[in-house]
């Protein structure tokens, strides 16, 4: 076996644990997409695999809020050269380029009728007013909470302070 082959199984396993989704994470992990539900489950009836996969899905999962953070910061700063590189192409990119390109921050995308590509995007504008709020929404739970502790007499001294 290959390290190639035995690294696109490692790939699998981590995106299995966190998909759930075993053709998704074929495919995502650079299998074939014709044999790539087969290869998935191939992999999961292996016992090296079973473990890790195992393991994987005990690991402490990422903070929800922490997500959609991540996922805003990514909207609103992200880049569109992958788009732009789309967009631009002379030639059809095989699906291998296609699987390369960061298309996080593109909403849509269309053939139109002459030839050539229309590509939308999330807004950014809305993707940082809706960090805003939540870090508005943090800062005031933040608050909220230190000021229950000094009412609760949570200080040091015997005075509460």
């Amino acid at each position: 076996m290959t390290e190639q082959t035995k690294r696109m199984r490692r790939q699998f396993c981590s995106l299995y644990a966190m998909l759930g989704n075993v053709s998704e994470a074929a495919l995502r992990a650079g299998f074939d997409p014709d044999t790539a539900f087969q290869s998935g489950l191939e992999i999961l009836g292996m016992p090296a695999y079973q473990r890790l996969v195992h393991r994987l899905t005990r690991m402490p999962r990422i903070d929800p809020k922490q997500q959609v953070h991540v996922g805003l910061e990514r909207l609103a700063f992200g880049t569109a050269n992958d788009a732009l590189t789309l967009l631009l192409s002379e030639e059809s990119l095989s699906g291998e380029q296609l699987s390369r390109l960061d298309l996080f921050n593109v909403s849509e995308i269309k053939k139109v009728k002459g030839g050539g590509l229309e590509i939308k995007f999330f807004d950014r504008q809305k993707a940082l007013e809706r960090m805003y709020e939540y870090a508005s929404s943090a800062d005031s739970g933040a608050t909220a909470r230190s000021l229950l502790a000094a009412l609760a007499g949570g200080g040091d001294g015997e005075d509460g302070v």
